[in-house]
């Protein structure tokens, strides 16, 4: 066994070991104020979606240039996921999760007054922080709360936060833009922010650092045949997903030609959609790993490739976005537990890895995305997004069976 077995193996005796903490109503607070943390880090991380058409026309930026925010936000977001863990070392993990939320308030806010794109550059890569820091503590802090019996329980409260966010955020944010401005829009984030921190400051109890990782440890796992195989995926699929979703209202509004209102009806179609994804995902992955991402990368090629072919008509788009919308809901939790199969002795360094091939993923996807809708018009990241999702499709057959 490597140090890094030793060290996690270690850890998850004694959380086995501990006394597994009630589900008190301290614990459903804390709990709760976890998931509320999700869903204003998820909006503000969504929210350009909805806004990139508005907030282009009002930088004097293309939109290939406004879907770079998402660039900024992910690519600070993985170099974060790597040393997060490093750098807060021993320091109270109520204080950094309070911290984080703070961090996320003063960017969304700087965000929201940018008077031009590098500002606007710079609020969103403070989020970028602020996103890869929480979600690389927060199993280990739900795990503290609810007990290592009960992670998984607790994890699926939190990430209830993603699930609304990801209906909320393009569909509001897109008709809050249209009536009040993309700046409104943007500011409304900060004060999710805002609420996230007071529900940690009165909820979450004192939380000492009972660990710290280091870097070697992470890198090491690396070897792995199948973390490389598992980072592949995430890469493949997420690359292609982000490289055409940031554009689907530009899409949404040159091909099919609809208005602001249907465009916010077919997001939030494809936010309704990916719960639903979400939950058959859980169930698919449990039975068969191999299936589950077979399925995740066929529907999103599929929805991406039809889109290009027939997403004139209002009807096959806004079904083929649903689709879409199903298949990424899946895709959170298949890529993760699909890697989380290579590493059941290091999950936490499993973990980062996971962040870092998303925050990669998400940067490749969205500079390619950007570049091709300039120069090759609306449909062209979709197409993009196809060809990915079929190379995903493709590596599944022949990664080993697990």
């Amino acid at each position: 066994m490597t140090d890094t077995t030793s060290q996690f193996d270690e850890t998850e005796i004694a959380l086995e070991a501990a006394e597994q903490p009630a589900w008190t109503a301290a614990t459903w607070f804390a709990v709760l104020s976890m998931a509320a943390t999700s869903f204003a880090l998820v909006s503000a991380e969504f929210l350009p979606a909805g806004l990139l058409t508005p907030m282009a026309r009002d930088l004097g930026i293309t939109e290939g240039t406004a879907g770079q925010v998402v660039t900024a936000t992910a690519s600070v977001g993985a170099v974060t996921a790597l040393f997060s863990n490093v750098l807060i070392g021993k320091l109270n993990r109520k204080t950094v999760l309070v911290g984080l939320s703070a961090l996320a308030i003063g960017s969304n806010i700087l965000a929201s007054f940018a008077t031009d794109f590098w500002l606007l550059l710079v609020g969103r890569a403070g989020l970028g922080i602020a996103l890869s820091g929480f979600w690389a503590l927060s199993v280990a802090v739900v795990a503290r709360l609810v007990g290592a019996n009960a992670t998984g329980r607790g994890m699926a409260i939190v990430t209830l936060g993603v699930s609304l966010a990801t209906i909320a955020a393009p569909s509001m944010g897109a008709l809050i833009s249209d009536w009040l401005g993309w700046r409104f829009a943007m500011s409304m984030t900060a004060g999710l922010a805002a609420i996230a921190m007071l529900l940690q400051i009165l909820s979450l109890p004192t939380l000492p650092a009972s660990t710290s990782n280091s870097l070697a440890d992470v890198f090491r796992l690396t070897r792995r045949r199948s973390i490389q195989l598992g980072m592949l995926a995430i890469l493949l699929l997420m690359t292609g997903h982000f490289a055409g979703s940031v554009y689907v209202r530009p899409f949404l509004e040159q091909v099919t030609h609809l208005d602001t209102k249907p465009i916010a009806l077919a997001l939030l179609g494809f936010g309704v959609a990916s719960v639903l994804g979400n939950v058959a995902g859980g169930r698919m992955a449990d039975n068969s790993i191999r299936l589950a991402l077979a399925v995740t990368a066929a529907l999103m090629g599929f929805a991406a490739l039809f889109l290009v072919f027939w997403g004139a008509h209002m009807s096959a788009a806004f079904a083929l976005v649903a689709l879409w919308g199903f298949a990424f809901g899946m895709a959170p939790v298949v890529l993760p537990t699909n890697l989380s199969r290579s590493a059941p002795d290091a999950l936490e360094a499993a973990g980062s890895l996971m962040v870092v091939s998303f925050q990669v993923a998400i940067s490749i996807g969205a500079v390619f995305g950007g570049y091709i809708v300039d120069y090759y018009g609306a449909t062209a990241p979709l197409s993009l997004t196809a060809v990915l999702a079929a190379a995903t499709l493709a590596l599944v057959l022949v990664q080993p069976r697990r």
